[in-house]
Order: structure tokens, then sequence, then C-alpha cells
């Protein structure tokens, strides 16, 4: 029999194996169908709900009266507050198991829709309201609408991936230790975190109540206004007062992004606007140090302290020392009887809190009444600090690695100002920066929230026009100079370094640079000068000019190590002083830092 013959069309098992290659086929259409449809879904809500459903607003009074306030707008809230007949999941399947339905809306939401809104769902948290990537195991990470494979930031993600997404036209979300002002710097929108204690949390599940704020989240600053007017009860005719900005310059430093996209564009918004005083300069940290004494017994001393960071790293330890102790208060019954399965990060968080113990608690509370009477000293009624309001862009989705060293130090440090102080503080976008959103964070005193609200809706368009026609700094231009002039410039910088006139020491140095740009050393010795003036980042990139032309520059591995250091990149830093201790292995100063780093990073 031939081959062919096999294959003939009165053979059963031809149309068997036909059959099902077909049945095959069709499965494979099927399922390809259905991960279509499943990517367009999630496109279409960037997966930021939990749960949709519709609360109408209270009905319109009746003429004369004016219209509400809030007619017309839509509204998503967080997982953790409560709305009547709704499960409160809290970001958490097993929460959202073992609790009820809530008998009552949360305050907040009926203030909202007393005043004309409409709450359109439920959105994705962190679990527990623990950490500040966005990502939930159970729900799926919501998608950022700017940079779908980077995290949206978090706890409150889809709250904030709703209105960046225009979802929404403003969300509800609660920040405890940055919950709000992360999401909304990673997804380029405003966020409103309001003086502790100002809006309601009847009906708001606690993590931390010393530093939880409900606080609300927009795209277009008059939103913002008008939802902040009608969760303050606040009063639209207060007098206008002249405005002072103050820049925090260390905190700057902590920030990646150049401050020609950050500083001066403030600067120069202000320079065009009435009522604007010329912006103060601050160093925050030494501030902070100088007046808030009960930090000193929580302050590593094997820690570099002439900057004043380590202050500001003990204010962040105490935020997450307080944290620890009322969600351990709040929910330490349920966590043990339930053991909830979470994600590893939260895990971790969340059992470092249960089995915490801390003796003086009472301290705690106390550097919390001593930051709100020192920012309140520096900033009085008519003041805003200017902080980045995070230090790094946000890392990529589910990176195998986690968090790169040193960006929850950098974040939390900037973070803990306002959850520890109880101010108020908006975070504004400024436009991108390599691709990804760049933002301030403008402070104010506890309980002056109607003023920062008025200095947004003042200062936006202003700083958005800015935004748009700022240019990066230009290097240097080359010029052909005479290496003697060079050296001569040196000296006269090392004479002002040793004079301690650091910005004389930078510009003779500059000069020197200009003239001669393949020395290593008018580098090296130039990052000294700002390593003095805590210009921290300047430093860092002089230090690497310098070793790109001197592999053995131990100065300048040393120096570059101190910035490092002092940009809270532990890690780094102690990989040059090593290399340091390579070069040069009896090198006191590289061998007590390698010592205390290697205790920071273990």
């Amino acid at each position: 029999m031939s081959r062919l013959s096999k294959f003939s069309a009165s053979n059963p098992r031809v149309w068997v194996v036909i059959g099902v290659g077909i049945a095959g086929v069709l499965i494979l259409a099927e399922v390809q169908r259905r991960r279509i449809k499943a990517k367009s879904s999630v496109k279409q809500d960037f997966g930021a709900f939990i749960e949709r459903f519709e609360l109408l607003p209270f009905p319109q009074p009746p003429p004369p009266a004016s219209r509400l306030p809030l007619s017309g707008l839509t509204f998503a809230i967080n997982d953790n507050i409560d709305v009547k007949g709704y499960v409160t999941g809290y970001g958490s399947a097993d929460w959202k198991r073992t609790h009820e339905e809530a008998g009552k809306t949360a305050l907040v939401v009926t203030t909202l829709l007393k005043n004309g809104a409409t709450c359109v769902g439920k959105t994705v948290m962190d679990e527990l309201g623990l950490g500040i990537s966005g990502q939930n195991r159970n729900y799926g990470t919501p998608t950022n609408p700017l940079n779908p494979s980077h995290v949206p930031g978090g706890a409150c993600s889809g709250s904030t991936v709703a209105v960046a997404g225009h979802l929404v036209d403003f969300a509800l979300g609660t920040d405890t230790v940055g919950c709000i002002r992360v999401p909304a710097s990673f997804c380029g929108i405003l966020g409103f975190r309001p003086s502790h204690g100002i809006v309601s949390s009847i009906g708001v599940v606690p993590n931390s109540q010393s530093l939880d704020a409900v606080g609300w989240l927009a795209a277009d600053p008059s939103v913002l206004h008008r939802v902040g007017h009608s969760l303050l009860q606040l009063n639209l005719l207060a007098p206008k007062r002249t405005r002072r900005l103050i820049i925090a310059d260390d905190l700057f430093q902590l920030s990646k992004v150049p401050i020609q996209k950050t500083v001066h564009v403030v600067s120069k918004a202000t320079e065009k606007l009435s009522g604007y005083r010329t912006p103060e300069h601050v160093n925050y940290g030494k501030y902070i140090a100088s007046n808030v004494p009960s930090l000193r017994p929580f302050r590593d001393e094997s820690e570099n302290q002439q900057n004043g960071m380590s202050a500001l790293k003990a204010l962040s330890s105490v935020m997450h020392l307080l944290q620890r102790y009322e969600f351990k208060t709040n929910h330490e019954d349920w966590i043990k009887s339930v053991k909830p399965k979470l994600a590893s990060d939260t895990s971790n968080r969340v059992w470092t809190s249960i089995n915490s113990q801390q003796d003086n608690i009472k301290s705690l509370y106390k550097v919390r009444t001593e930051m709100r009477a020192a920012l309140q000293r520096l900033l009085k009624d008519d003041g805003i600090l200017v902080i980045p309001t995070v230090g790094d862009a946000p890392v990529k989705l589910n990176a195998k690695k986690g968090l790169p060293a040193g960006f929850s130090d950098r974040a939390y440090t900037l973070l803990s100002i306002s959850s520890m102080s109880g101010a108020c503080q908006v975070t504004i976008p400024l436009g991108e920066y390599n691709a990804f959103p760049v933002s301030v964070s403008f402070i104010a005193s506890h309980g002056n929230d109607k003023f920062l609200l008025d200095i947004v809706s003042d200062m936006y368009s202003s700083l958005q026009r800015e935004v748009n026609d700022v240019s990066s700094s230009l290097p240097f231009q080359d010029t052909d100079g005479n290496m003697d002039a060079a050296e001569l410039l040196k000296e006269k910088g090392n004479a002002a370094y040793k004079g301690k006139q650091w910005n004389k020491a930078v510009s003779y140095y500059t000069e020197a640079i200009k003239l001669n740009e393949t020395n290593a050393t008018y580098y090296s010795n130039r990052a000294a000068a700002y390593l003095e003036l805590g210009c921290f980042q300047q430093a860092e990139e002089d230090c690497s000019r310098a070793i790109s032309l001197d592999k053995k520059n131990v100065k300048a591995y040393l120096r570059r190590g101190t910035a490092k250091e002092s940009l809270l990149s532990y890690k780094e830093a102690l990989q040059d002083f090593k290399h340091a201790l390579v070069l040069e292995p009896q090198n006191k100063l590289a061998g007590v830092a390698e010592k205390r780093l290697r205790k920071l990073t273990t």
C-alpha cells in the first residue's frame, strides 16, 4: 500500500486528525480573543478599580441657592474608606474576607456627595496601606499612565491612576508616610496631604492615627482647590498675605533631577508674580538638628553629622517607629488570628511591626510635637517650604532586585517632614526629566491649608510656563588657556578653601577647569569645596570626572564616598572607600568610613 492511500478521504483516522486540529485552532483563537479582551479592559481603566458603583450626589437645592461647588465632578475612593453596603478591603483579600459590610459611609465621602460630586467606585491600594510602590498581589498593580512599565507609586496607587488616566476628576486617599505624595509624583498629578486631623477620618481604616491624613488627588488645580474648600469648609474671603518661599537646598541634593528643572523653575515663577518675596534658602537638616533636640537619642553617632542629614534620617526612623507602634496597636489581634497571606515585602513590614517593642513611646510623640513647633517657627503664617517630593524616578514593575539602594532612605527622609510635623503638603508636577515626571512639594505650617491651596492656584500656570521655557544647564564651554594661568587659579582656589571661602574657591577652580579640562586635581579640589557647601551631587560629579582622568586619585574616591554617603547611597559610598583602601591600605579616613558604612549596609 502506498503512503498516499493512508490519507484517503474515506479513512476515518484522517477525519479524527482534522477534527482535533480544527478544535485546537478554535481553542487557541478563543484564548487569544480573551487575552486581547482582558488587555483592552485593563487598558480602559488602567487596572485602577477594585469595584465600580455609583453614589449619586445630594439633590441640588432650588433657586436662589447657588450651584453645588462639586456639581458634575466624579471621584473614586481608596479601599480603606467605608461605603455603606460594601466591604472595605484595605487592599487585602484576607481583610475583605474577614470583615462585614460597612454600616455607614465615611463622613468625608458624605461631605463630597453633599457638595455635588458623584462617587464611582473603590480603587486598588497597597496591602494594608503599607508600601510606596503601588504593587498589589491580590488585585494587580494599576498601570502608571505615563510610564506603563514602571510602578505607579503607593499606597494610593489606584486612586492616583484613576485621576492620571482621566477616569475621574479627583480621588480620595490616605497619606501616612507618603501614600498620596509618592504616587502623585510618579504619575505627574497634584496630590494634597492636609494638616493632620483637619479632615475627618471617621469611617476610614486607621494605619497610624498620629500620621494618617485623608487627602485628595486631581489633575486640574481648580478641582484640587474646589475639593479642598468643600472638605475643609474654608473662608473664601480671607485676606491675601505676602508669600515667602523657603527653598531647602540640602534636600534638593537628594533629588536626581537637575535644579534647573525644579528650584530655578520655582524661582523664575515667583519673579513674575506679585505678592511674593525673593525666595530664601535654608539648610533644613541643620535647622532640624538645632531645633528638634528630642531627635538626638535617635541619631547614629557613627554617621557624618556635619551636614545635618543625619538629623533628617533620625526623623525618618522615628516616623517608622511610631507607625509600627500604632499599626501594632490597631491590628495585632487580627494579624495573629487570621495570619493573612501577604506579599513578602508587606509581610516583612507587618511582622516587624507586630514583633517590635518600643520602651519609650513618649519620646516618639515628643519628636512629633517639637517638629510641628520648629516648622511653625520657620514658616510662620506666610512661609512655604519648597522641597523635592521624592529623590528618585519610579522603579520598574516587578523589579527582581526590589528598590535600588538608597531609594527608600531618600524618599522617607523627604516624606517624614510633613508626616511628623502634621503640616499640609502639596505635590506639584513640573514636566519631565529623562522621560519621567518631575515634581516639587510645597509645605505650609499646620492649619495653613487655605494659604497653601491659594498659592497652588496662584502659581500653577506660571510654574507650567516656566517648565516649558526652561532648558537644561549647559556644560562649561571649552576654552584654550595657558596652563600656568590654570595653576595660578588653582592656587587661589586653594587659598580661598583654606580661608573657608567655599563659594570663592569653587569660582577659582571653575575658572581653572575652563583653561584646562584634563586636570583631575581641579575637579577633585572643586569637589572638596562643594562638599563644604553641602552641594553633594556636584561634588559626586566632579569626583567621577576626576577619577575618569586619574584612576588612582585617592582623594577623589574619598570625596565621592563622602558625597554618596551624604546622599544616603551607602552601598555605593562603601565601594568608593574600599577602592581608596586598595590604593592606600593605611588611609585612616577610608578605614573609619568603611567600618561605619559596613554597619549601615548590613
